[in-house]
């Protein structure tokens, strides 16, 4: 089966996240946001594969419903992150435009299944 770009780009971001909380923990003794921006943002792609497998259409935008939270709440972390100087410009302005690409293509496939699972159940006009 072919990968989808939401599922690669948000394991991705996994791995990048991943190597973020190593580096918190490694280089400022940073213990509290670190394990919060750890959380977050590997769950994004956690419940993106959650999704994949999805009882229904509706469970399908439930679990992107939820990666989208998980991608709002770890954008600001990173932010936070970024004002206290945790992360240097580069890296802050690297990692929020990647969860900001998440956070707009699941936008997008939120609405596209939205949009299905309204026709499959017969609505009009929603």
């Amino acid at each position: 089966m072919k990968e989808s770009i939401l599922g690669t780009k948000s394991f991705d971001f996994a791995f990048r996240i991943l190597n973020l909380y190593k580096y918190l923990q490694d280089e400022h003794r940073e213990y509290v946001i670190s394990k919060q921006v750890l959380r977050s943002g590997t769950s994004i792609g956690a419940n993106i594969e959650e999704a994949k497998h999805g009882q229904s259409m509706a469970d399908f935008v439930h679990k992107l419903s939820i990666a989208q939270k998980e991608a709002a709440e770890t954008n600001y972390w990173l932010k936070l992150l970024a004002r206290g100087e945790y992360l240097n410009e580069k890296l802050a302005e690297s990692m929020l435009a990647d969860c900001e690409e998440l956070q707009k293509i699941l936008t997008a496939s939120i609405k596209t299944s939205k949009v299905k699972l309204n026709k499959d159940r017969g609505d009009i006009g929603n």
